[in-house]
């Protein structure tokens, strides 16, 4: 099995990482704030002005360590990686099923029944937890209309409509999303999801939590020699890791999504803890990241049992397990790639 390895998040600006030994450490000022040993880092992740050494870039590649460098509010900006690993066999397998349209949709039917169920799964939870608050009538209106998509998507085989599926239930999932927020609401108001840049409080976090996810998942499908940039329900675009986009899907409600409504209901952020900017956007404060971070680092290292292995593990470990459900499907020596349902 795999170890759950940490990632580095470094948030602090003017920070350096370099290289000492067989440690990764981080300076502000000079100073030594932190020491780690490679051995138990599976990842460096950058916000804002952060710099790394030369020596560090390439002793991370060599160990098979990602550094990737983001804007402070968390926009992707570059990565750095050792050497491409992984079977050529298995990748060129990939490319094929990515370009055949029968095989893409039904390795994307998987991937958008584990979204869908999920989705359900997170809004059952918030009517059991809060039947009495109002918009809960909303929300089981929300699972009915769900579980009529689940029952069309089982007979679905063209990959537009299977897209057309997934952008439905999305539509549903995130219009009783505010009936969710049961504390702060006055603060923490969705009205509507949006990106680049995120234009309310609650759609800062969970820009940033994607962002945390979607590395975690991209480093996961790489180290079993995937490529990330294929994908099956995402199709190719310059720049977009489509691959790792796919998988998101499965783990977007029940992992980012209930976070942030965790962070949000139990007052671990609050609304001083985000600005707004002149181009409109919001964004955390440098508290309020460190926080999240915190959270989605403890969320990973919690256990729950894989329905497909039967096997307790970690909640950080299941993007590689599904990376290498996907591998072993594509290698044929499983019958369907088997998505992750949470339970």
């Amino acid at each position: 099995m795999r170890r759950l390895l940490n990632t580095l998040y470094v948030t602090t600006q003017g920070a350096y990482v370099a290289k000492e030994g067989e440690s990764i450490v981080v300076k502000v000022s000079g100073k030594v704030k932190l020491r780690v040993p490679i051995h138990a880092i599976n990842g460096i992740v950058c916000f804002g002005n952060v710099t790394a050494s030369p020596y560090l870039m390439g002793f991370c590649g060599e160990r098979g360590v990602t550094i990737s460098f983001h804007s402070e509010h968390g926009r992707f900006l570059a990565r750095v990686d050792g050497p491409v690993s992984g079977n050529v066999l298995l990748r060129r397998e990939q490319f094929r099923r990515a370009d055949d349209l029968d095989a893409s949709a039904k390795i994307a039917a998987a991937v958008v029944i584990g979204k869908i169920v999920n989705s359900r799964a997170v809004l059952q939870r918030s009517v059991r937890d809060h039947c009495k608050n109002e918009g809960a009538d909303r929300i089981r209106k929300a699972v009915f209309q769900i579980e009529t998509r689940i029952k069309r998507l089982k007979s679905a085989t063209a990959l537009d409509l299977i897209r057309g599926l997934e952008g439905d239930v999305s539509s549903i999932y995130f219009s009783v999303f505010n009936d969710m927020i049961t504390s702060q609401k006055d603060s923490f108001r969705f009205l509507g999801r949006t990106r680049r840049p995120p234009r309310d409080n609650v759609n800062a976090l969970l820009s940033f939590v994607y962002t945390l996810l979607l590395h975690d998942i991209r480093a996961a499908l790489e180290a079993v020699g995937l490529d990330p940039q294929v994908g099956f329900l995402h199709r190719d675009r310059p720049g977009r890791p489509s691959l790792a986009l796919d998988m998101m899907e499965e783990f977007r409600s029940t992992l980012a999504d209930r976070l942030v409504l965790s962070l949000i209901n139990l007052k671990q952020v609050r609304s001083n803890g985000l600005k707004s900017v002149e181009t409109g956007g919001i964004y955390m404060r440098e508290e309020t990241r460190r926080t999240v971070l915190k959270a989605y680092q403890q969320r990973k290292q919690e256990s729950i049992e894989h329905p497909f292995l039967h096997e307790k593990i970690p909640i950080g470990l299941l993007f590689y397990i599904q990376a290498q459900l996907l591998a072993r499907y594509l290698r044929g020596d499983l019958d369907g790639y088997p998505p992750f349902f949470w339970k």
